[in-house]
């Protein structure tokens, strides 16, 4: 073909596609005015789109991070829903995406005078890794519950609070104990001391409680820091839908196990129902049967999740 017959035809495309989509030819009329069948106008326009000349985008409302939000917040009587749009539904871009939205979050709506407190996890490491530096006064940060691992695995937990009283430029207030204990008694006694009753009843004063969801995986942050016996994770596994400040409950908010919960040393997952802001952070595929417990137990009031998750929240489906 002759590079002017060439030059003939890709005009005759565009200007097709040009009636087609923005003047709202039919096909038939466009066949007509051009001397050629129908079936040669489809491959114009067909061949407009393979070549990139003609780009079709369709603005769903339903995708908008917005409407989302507006969704979740009226469903699940929430305060304030925070939908970020990741371009990948993989864990590790998901953490980044939500890390960046929740530090901001926080950086634009802590106070002075506010008490924050912080449980631990991947999650919210990518919170405290984003935190802008903010000056205010009388701000404190204090450990949610208990983080010290029994293996290799890390909990963040230390890195968090550190990392959350640096950006509010406060000391924060540390549990350097486990999460779990193997008895109750152990736990008392634990609580017993002076100097961590101080601490955990900092965590039941704060206005500011910022929480994760893990899911009962092998994966699992939780799982792997060793707290657990096999029966213990038979439990996990059988009714679990995720924990959070590693209490696990199932997919209507409830508890799985009254034993293991009073050997979990941190807040009741009632105290989170009283905070000003009980702010959720979490997503991913794995976390939406524990996201949609924590959100049935009323146990927050804001939620910052990814859109992909969101969806799933709103249509009741199962990922």
């Amino acid at each position: 073909m002759s590079e002017e017959r060439s030059e003939e035809k890709l005009a005759k495309m565009i200007d097709a596609a040009r009636m087609y989509y923005q003047l709202d030819y039919s096909q038939q009329e466009i066949a007509k005015l051009f001397g050629v069948s129908r079936p040669t106008v489809s491959r114009f326009l067909q061949q407009a789109k393979d070549e990139g000349y003609v780009q079709i985008t369709i603005n769903d409302p339903r995708e908008s991070s917005g409407v989302l939000a507006a969704e979740l917040e009226h469903k699940y009587g929430l305060k304030k829903a925070v939908v970020v749009s990741v371009p990948q539904y993989e864990d590790i871009v998901v953490k980044k995406y939500l890390g960046e939205a929740a530090a901001k979050y926080l950086g634009d709506t802590v106070k002075d005078g506010d008490i924050i407190a912080t449980t631990w996890g991947t999650t919210l490491y990518e919170v405290a890794l984003n935190l802008p530096g903010k000056h205010l006064k009388d701000v404190k940060v204090v450990q949610l519950n208990g983080g010290v691992s029994h293996s290799e695995t890390s909990t963040y937990a230390h890195e968090i609070v550190h990392l959350f009283g640096k950006a509010f430029h406060t000391i924060p207030y540390f549990i350097p104990l486990p999460a779990i204990v193997d008895h109750a008694v152990v736990k008392k006694a634990i609580e017993a001391d002076r100097h961590i009753r101080g601490i955990l009843e900092l965590g039941k004063q704060s206005n500011i409680a910022v929480v994760t969801v893990g899911a009962p995986t092998d994966d699992s942050v939780l799982i792997k820091a060793n707290y657990f016996s096999q029966e213990d994770l038979k439990l996990i596994y059988a009714k679990g839908a995720g924990d959070i400040c590693s209490r696990y409950i199932d997919v209507e908010g409830k508890l799985c196990s009254a034993e293991l919960s009073e050997r979990t040393i941190g807040i009741d997952l009632e105290e989170l129902r009283k905070k000003e802001q009980s702010i959720l952070v979490a997503g991913g595929s794995k976390k939406i049967d524990g996201i949609r417990g924590a959100l049935s137990g009323r146990y927050t009031n804001v939620l910052i999740t990814d859109s992909f998750t969101a969806k799933y929240l709103l249509d009741n489906v199962r990922a």
